[in-house]
């Protein structure tokens, strides 16, 4: 298996994500159920997830179909186009689904409406412009598979050919407007590893029984800030990518990076910003949680430990690479 079959085996679970979100999500509307909405949400902030690596991945098997098949610029150009479109969006979506998810962590008790309507209305028009693109980008990403089918005209469409555009004008940014740039991308990025780590990190050593003379409902009200540091490391990560897509395509590292920032993430979302939380937010001072949560807390110390670590050592891989 190469990295090209890597983005076959991924591309589709963003689309059916998508589509099955959406769904969720209005069935949650239409029965007013807050454990629905709650799945819903959680769901859109896994797709979010998953869709990175996949974007990422995909640059690897344009590359690979360069080699073995010709095919018109247009076609591959209208789907990266269309791809980084239906990225862009469900980043988006997701960010304001896990702001929901956040919600319902933070409650003590069930309440009747945990989640303001004006979250939910802006959930389900993203998620509507999310699915229109991810179609968008499933038809152009099968002209591609089958272009003996689909033709690169018929294939490439208004939303890809205003994508492709933006792909070399964010590259061109990143890497040729200023050599300011990519220093204050580095920085921020650093800045969001400290917010990540001083936040979900603490929270994670209370649950391992480290500062027990702490309660731990204090430590979990700073995880937004552990949460905005993941987003500006999620945009910076993006900006980073397409800045220089020849650096971390083929990389294996970077490929197994991003697959702990995936696992890292579900963690946080399905564990320390749901409703799950609430029991252990309940521990005072002194006392010990359950030992699943020492084995999660564990987990996501580790992952966040070897994403810094894999982050590290990128450069000095790729240059073994070369």
């Amino acid at each position: 298996m190469t990295l090209a079959h890597i983005h076959l085996l991924l591309n589709h679970w963003p689309i059916i994500g998508a589509f099955v979100g959406l769904f969720l999500f209005l069935v949650a509307l239409f029965a007013n159920s807050d454990d629905l909405k709650q799945t819903s949400l959680a769901f859109f902030t896994l797709i979010a997830l998953l869709a990175i690596p996949t974007y990422f991945s995909g640059d690897v098997a344009n590359e690979v179909l360069k080699l073995s098949t010709p095919l018109p610029k247009e076609l591959v150009g209208a789907h990266q186009g269309a791809a980084l479109l239906s990225l862009i969006f469900m980043e988006i979506t997701g960010a304001v689904a896990f702001l929901g998810l956040w919600q319902f962590s933070r409650m003590s008790r069930p309440a009747p409406h945990p989640v303001a309507r004006w979250n939910s209305a802006i959930v389900l028009l993203l998620s509507i412009v999310t699915v229109v693109l991810m179609t968008i980008t499933g038809n152009t990403g099968g002209a591609i598979r089958h272009p003996e089918i689909f033709s690169g005209e018929n294939a490439a469409s208004a939303v890809g050919a205003i994508g492709s555009k933006i792909v070399p004008a964010v590259s061109h940014f990143v890497t040729g407007s200023s050599r300011w740039v990519w220093p204050i991308l580095e920085t921020l990025h650093f800045l969001g590893l400290i917010l990540i780590v001083a936040a979900i990190g603490a929270l994670n050593l209370r649950l391992l029984g480290f500062v027990k003379d702490l309660p731990v409902a204090p430590l979990h009200r700073l995880l937004p800030w552990g949460i905005a540091g993941l987003v500006i490391n999620i945009i910076t990560g993006i900006l980073f990518f397409i800045g220089m897509p020849f650096f971390y395509a083929w990389n294996p590292l970077f490929h197994l990076k991003m697959a702990s920032v995936v696992v890292a993430g579900s963690i946080l979302v399905l564990f320390h910003c749901s409703s799950a939380f609430r029991s252990w937010a309940k521990l005072g001072p002194g006392e010990d949680p359950p030992a699943f949560a020492k084995f999660i807390a564990a987990s996501s110390l580790f992952l966040w430990l070897v994403i810094i670590v894999l982050g590290r050592y990128l450069p000095l891989t790729q240059e073994s690479l070369q």
